[in-house]
């Protein structure tokens, strides 16, 4: 009998052990992770998924991770480098795609997910919820902002073109150009739409704005970014990141110019001006050349007109006053008036002063008799003799003069240098002449000239003597030298 813990089939046991007729080993979890990885790439080689993207996650090492999902399940994806690179927009959370792989397992957290090798946006309304997205993003970013936009300039000399050398819009702009205003274009060659075009696109507006100006390729003043009309998935290359920030960063004025007037990119929004069409770009970048000579033309026939209309208009306006003036006669009326009477008046005033003093004069004729007169001339005589000519006041006059000059004669005296050489002083001056005033200037001269009362001495101080003598063996005892030889002073 078996006890309580065992039963017949042993399924319960301890020990694992083999039952009778089973050959099949035990599998372990990594042979049964690899059955069922070949079982679901068997079954499952290539298929096309449609879901909504969920936990995007671009990794260091440059793979792609994500979640595809519905309304009721979820499944893993994942996209490696090469293929993530080659993707035409961003993957972002919440963007509806096709995704085409195979599906496969990942034994290392025993779930299935999908390899991607490539991802479509899932239709047109998909794509523009996208472009929506995208929109609002960059415009928070400030780059749609209207201060950042550029002034076009108004005549530009080089014209910088971004679009396929091979399509209809690059003729149609250099048509456009050369009827309005023939100037210098430079064609920057890219692919406009399709795998790389956003990138070739951004690269020629950098490289347009990294021309340095004087260089051997000339800098242009302006750029059109232009393309031909299309689908939502044939501009989309202008709708990518890349474009709207070369644009955004680009130090040129740039007018976009990408499809027809109810095609709408995000490069429209980021540029400095968007034209309909790349005709009307053309149109835009350059005025007309026809209408400018013309206009050149009126302002010089303007010009010529002006010149003498200030002229004619002084003139006008000189008659005018001219004419309000009044005459010279009239305007000296009143001054001719006024001299006739002050005439009148200064011949009478005359006549009266002339009568009134014959009048008084005839009153007064005792003062005019010869006695009269005779007897003031004696006395004004007599005053002149008595006051003016007497000897008392020449005598004293002539001896004040005397003694001013005698005073002034004293004052000259005593000022003589020469005066004090009768008292016994002298004047001792060197060889130059100069006067000396102390013992140490005079031993300094080689010759002294000392002046007396009565003549004038020529001496050598005693240093100077000693030194010009010859040496001897005795002194010889000091003579008196005659007149006429020098003397030394201090010997």
């Amino acid at each position: 009998m078996p006890g309580p813990f065992e039963s017949d089939d042993n399924s319960g046991g301890l020990v694992a052990r083999s039952r009778s007729g089973d050959n099949a080993e035990p599998l372990t979890i990594t042979e049964i992770s690899a059955r069922l990885k070949r079982s679901v790439e068997d079954q499952f080689g290539y298929v096309r998924l449609r879901g909504e993207l969920s936990g995007v996650k671009q990794a260091a090492s440059g793979h792609l991770y994500c979640c595809l999902k519905d309304e009721k399940a979820v499944i893993d994806g994942v996209m490696w480098r090469g293929n993530a690179q080659r993707l035409s927009f961003r993957p972002e959370d919440g963007i509806e795609v096709v995704a085409t792989g195979k599906l496969t397992t990942y034994p290392g957290r025993s779930k299935y997910q999908i390899v991607i090798d490539s991802m479509e946006i899932a239709g047109e309304g998909a794509l523009l919820a996208l472009l929506e997205k995208t929109r609002q993003r960059l415009e928070a970013e400030g780059l749609f902002a209207p201060e950042r936009k550029q002034r076009l300039p108004f005549m530009p000399r080089i014209i910088g073109v971004v679009t396929s050398p091979t399509g209809a819009v690059i003729r149609d702009i250099l048509h456009r150009l050369a009827d309005r205003f023939p100037s210098h274009v430079l064609v920057w060659p890219v692919l406009v739409q399709g795998q790389g075009s956003a990138s070739q696109v951004a690269a020629a507006i950098r490289g347009f704005s990294g021309i340095a100006p004087g260089g051997p390729v000339p800098r242009p003043d302006l750029v059109i970014v232009a393309r031909g009309g299309g689908s939502v998935e044939d501009l989309w290359g202008f709708n990518e990141e890349a474009v709207v920030r070369a644009i955004a960063d680009c130090t040129i004025p740039i007018i976009s110019a990408v499809g027809h007037e109810t095609d709408t990119t995000l490069a429209d929004f980021v540029a400095d001006a968007r034209a309909p069409t790349p005709t009307a770009a053309a149109e835009m970048a350059v005025p007309v050349r026809s209408e400018l000579l013309a206009a050149v033309e009126d302002l010089a026939l303007r010009k010529k007109r002006a010149a003498p209309r200030p002229v004619v208009l002084g003139r006008e306006r000189l008659d005018a006053r001219v004419q309000r003036l009044p005459r010279p006669d009239a305007l000296l009326q009143p001054q001719a008036q006024r001299l006739d009477d002050l005439s009148e008046r200064l011949r009478r005033g005359l006549s009266d002063a002339a009568a009134q003093a014959r009048a008084l004069l005839m009153a007064d004729k005792a003062r005019l008799s010869a006695p009269l007169l005779r007897s003031r001339i004696d006395q004004a005589r007599n005053r002149l003799v008595a006051a003016r000519l007497t000897p008392a006041l020449l005598h004293q006059r002539s001896q004040r003069t005397s003694e001013r000059f005698a005073a002034l004669e004293r004052f000259y005296l005593s000022l003589d240098p020469k005066a004090p050489l009768k008292r016994g002083f002298v004047l001792v001056t060197g060889a130059d002449g100069a006067l000396l005033r102390s013992r140490a200037a005079a031993a300094t001269q080689h010759r002294l000239s000392i002046e007396f009362a009565d003549g004038t001495l020529d001496a050598v101080p005693a240093g100077q003597a000693e030194s010009a003598k010859a040496p001897t063996k005795a002194r010889k005892p000091a003579q008196i030298a005659p007149k006429d030889q020098q003397d030394d002073l201090f010997g």
